[in-house]
């Protein structure tokens, strides 16, 4: 509003300033030339006319103002000889170059110092913003806060002698023009001596009473700036706590139950991959809408809708007070710089006031307890939203895809044995909780160590190797979500969607009491082979979910951006039992997007796994037809030779028995018993 204002009687003064320059002219060339008075005279009647067609933003009481003027342009009109130079001079062109060289002069002069301060206290308050909450440095700390309290005390002071003058120069118009035109008529009726035909009773009474209304209006300006005077003396002495950039706080309390918040903020503007810009700007809340407003702008614009979004406090490139505002679908996220720990206080508190989300609070246990009932409420919904989101597709694929169609159609008869289960039989209460992401590894086992060479190299039991990012390239899918670890905790079973409500209502209530804000911002990959969260700075795997560990994983009834999944894995090396961790994130967008795709990459890795069993399978029964097929050529190639061996044996004894009497052949044995037996004896000793 105060900055509205100040473009109104900016703009008041240019238009005072314009007509001010043409009647300054106008009576100019009333002095330059007398030969040209009637012409002059006429212009200057003509300008005084017109005088209603202007449009001062702060005309005040401008309809007197036009009466005035036109009673004077029509004696004006009316006379039609010059006045002397030194008359013009010293009654006419003195009043009007005196306003036009000082006074117009002063309101310019005066806004180019208020710009020059406002610029001197906007380089302060950056370099301050910038100071380190790291490596605090008292006497740098004391000469910024130096420096702002100095250039913030000299805007103010310049701002309020600029609004005076400003305000001034609304008296000071009257006075320019009522006193040149006064001065004027003067110098006609004390060179011409017009007699009583131009001089009347009325004219002298008119002029009379223009007298009595310039003095006046003089008293009230002086009036008027001493009041100013006084005013601006209280208030330097009233303001001098606040040109502290961080005042005290047992002096200003933070109000915490605010709905509505303006102010100047720095947000931060990426320029690159890595390199950031901040820049401040004024905010304000509207409506439940965060809105903005650069230097110069006649309005402000919408900067994000703040109903139902999330506010946390942020560490960002170290500076301090610095806060996240992130939108309900988590497509757009600011993050903004407060001035002072109080504004920073008060801003995560309006907006949470706006929003209904509980971030911040000055009782941990009310907080919790707030936040315990919410996400009770989330975990067990109403019959009716149930019956409601019976025929849509669920969020939730508990079990691998081989067992989709199966789980999936007894989904209603399954919901309500399901929520019978007693949380205590899902997670223990007094289950640790890790909000930080540390890869999990394990020592390798001994006859591992010896089979590998690599006695005593720690190994990540997730399956995490060295051939991993060519197993990722292989994959088919691949689909990339910016995601952030709110925490993980050891569950007791993985059979229902249940366990992972419950650990999303730990993990924010251990937040919410514990005052965790920050969160570790990774990508997730989602891939047929695993699930891979990559450091977004490094591009270095953090930790690798190989998928077919992911037996559950759904995503909050009520924030869809809550998703969590729970993973089975061994239990080390001192005890084989299987263990069951569930991590719960953030995202960006909808936690139903990631699910689905969880679910498309094990229904890919189950249908290739189909694939490569039939494969092997096919491959198997043709190693046994083969197999089948040598042996069978080789029976075939023995019983060629068996009967070929017959052969030559008929033909021998045939020709030896008509050779002559007292030969013979000698067999052998084998050869007798083989000749005695016939052909299937042969067969039979050859199979043997």
């Amino acid at each position: 509003q105060t900055r509205s204002l100040l473009g109104v009687f900016e703009e008041d003064a240019a238009a005072i300033s314009n007509y001010i320059n043409q009647l300054f002219q106008a009576m100019h060339r009333i002095y330059d030339a007398q030969n040209e008075l009637s012409a002059a005279t006429h212009l200057t009647s003509k300008l005084l006319k017109e005088y209603e067609k202007q449009r001062f933003p702060l005309g005040g009481d401008d309809e007197v103002m036009t009466s005035t003027l036109q009673q004077f342009a029509k004696v004006i009109d009316e006379s039609c000889h010059a006045v002397l130079s030194t008359q013009l001079a010293d009654a006419m062109m003195f009043p009007i170059t005196q306003f036009k060289e000082r006074d117009l002069k002063e309101i310019l002069t005066l806004k180019e110092v208020f710009q020059i301060a406002s610029n001197d206290h906007d380089a302060a308050i950056t370099r301050y913003s910038r100071l380190s909450k790291r490596r605090e440095n008292e006497k740098i700390k004391a000469e910024v806060t130096e420096d702002v309290y100095t250039s913030r005390k000299k805007q103010h002071q310049t701002m309020m002698h600029y609004f005076c003058a400003l305000n001034t120069l609304q008296y000071k118009k009257k006075i320019s023009l009522l006193e040149p035109l006064l001065g004027y008529m003067q110098a006609q009726i004390s060179f011409f001596k017009m007699g009583s035909e131009n001089l009347t009773e009325q004219l002298e009474e008119f002029l009379t009473n223009i007298g009595t209304s310039v003095q006046n209006v003089r008293r009230e300006m002086d009036c008027e700036v001493e009041n100013m005077q006084q005013t601006i003396e209280d208030l330097e002495v009233a303001s001098d706590p606040l040109y502290l950039p961080d005042p005290d706080p047992t002096k200003f309390p933070v109000h915490r139950n605010l709905t509505r918040k303006a102010g100047y903020l720095n947000a931060r503007n990426k320029t690159g991959l890595v390199s950031s810009s901040w820049e401040r700007q004024f905010y304000f809340t509207q409506g439940g809408n965060l809105m903005s407003q650069a230097r110069g702008d006649v309005a402000g614009g919408l900067v994000m809708d703040i109903d139902n979004c999330s506010v946390m406090a942020v560490d960002c490139e170290d500076r301090r007070y610095c806060f996240q505002i992130t939108s309900f679908d988590g497509k757009k996220s600011s993050i903004l710089q407060a001035e002072s720990k109080k504004d920073y206080e008060e801003w995560i508190c309006t907006i949470n006031n706006i929003s209904k989300q509980i971030y911040l609070s000055e009782n941990p246990e009310e907080i919790a307890a707030r936040v315990n009932q919410s996400a009770l409420e989330a975990v067990t919904p109403s019959p009716s939203f149930q019956q409601r989101h019976e025929s849509m597709r669920p969020a939730v694929q508990p079990r691998p895809p081989a067992a989709r169609t199966s789980s999936t159609g007894s989904l209603g008869s399954d919901s309500a044995a399901l929520s019978a289960l007693s949380l205590d039989s899902l997670v223990a209460p007094d289950t640790p909780i890790q909000f930080d992401i540390i890869s999990p590894v394990s020592e390798d086992l001994p006859g591992q160590a010896k089979s590998s060479g690599q006695s005593g190299r720690r190994t990540n039991p997730f399956g995490e190797s060295g051939g991993s990012k060519s197993e990722t390239e292989d994959s088919i899918l691949h689909q990339l979500f910016i995601v952030r670890f709110l925490g993980s905790m050891e569950v007791k079973s993985d059979e229902s969607p249940d366990v992972v409500y419950e650990t999303m209502r730990q993990i924010l209530a251990a937040r919410a009491i514990h005052n965790v804000f920050r969160m570790t911002e990774s990508h997730l990959l989602v891939t047929c082979d695993c699930l891979k969260l990559i450091d977004p700075q490094t591009q270095v795997t953090r930790l690798r979910f190989p998928l077919p560990s992911v037996v559950l994983y759904a995503t909050h009834q009520e924030n869809k951006r809550l998703f969590g999944f729970v993973l089975r894995t061994s239990g080390g090396r001192a005890e084989s039992r299987q263990t069951s961790i569930c991590y719960i994130f953030e995202s960006n967008n909808e936690g139903e997007k990631i699910c689905d795709s969880v679910g498309l990459a094990k229904q890919i890795a189950f249908h290739a796994e189909l694939d490569r069993k039939a494969s092997e399978k096919q491959k198997e029964i043709e190693r046994v037809k083969e197999k089948q097929q040598k042996e069978l050529n080789k029976q075939k190639q023995i019983e060629k030779d068996l009967e070929e061996q017959s052969r030559l044996i008929a033909a021998s004894s045939r020709s030896n028995q008509s050779s002559g009497e007292g030969q013979f052949v000698v067999l052998s044995s084998s050869q007798s018993e083989d000749s005695d037996l016939g052909e299937d004896g042969k067969k039979k000793r050859e199979s043997e």
